[in-house]
């Protein structure tokens, strides 16, 4: 197993239980085929350039450890929630 880091851009329209769930479910998929070691919501924050007519959003990292295959399904599922505007997956090296 891997260690990943991801970074998730949330719609600054969600509100707190709405970004609640999603980490939550994010948790869930990770947790499928790994093991999250820290979730870190980061707030809102400015923008570097207009993402879907939005200048501010709400900003998640996720540490954890999973298998690489496992990466691409959960990148299948960011693309298809609809309140994630951008979201990034990175190997950290060991």
């Amino acid at each position: 197993m891997n260690k990943y880091e991801s970074i998730i851009i949330i719609n600054p329209s969600c509100t707190e239980e709405a970004i609640k769930a999603l980490e939550e479910k994010v948790t869930g998929l990770i947790n499928e085929n790994g093991k999250v070691e820290s979730v870190e919501n980061m707030g809102k924050k400015k923008l570097a350039y207009e993402i879907k007519k939005n200048t501010e959003a709400t900003y998640m990292l996720f540490n954890f450890e999973a298998k690489p295959e496992s990466i691409a399904e959960l990148e299948r599922n960011y693309r298809i929630m609809d309140d994630i505007l951008k979201f990034i997956v990175v190997r950290k090296e060991a």
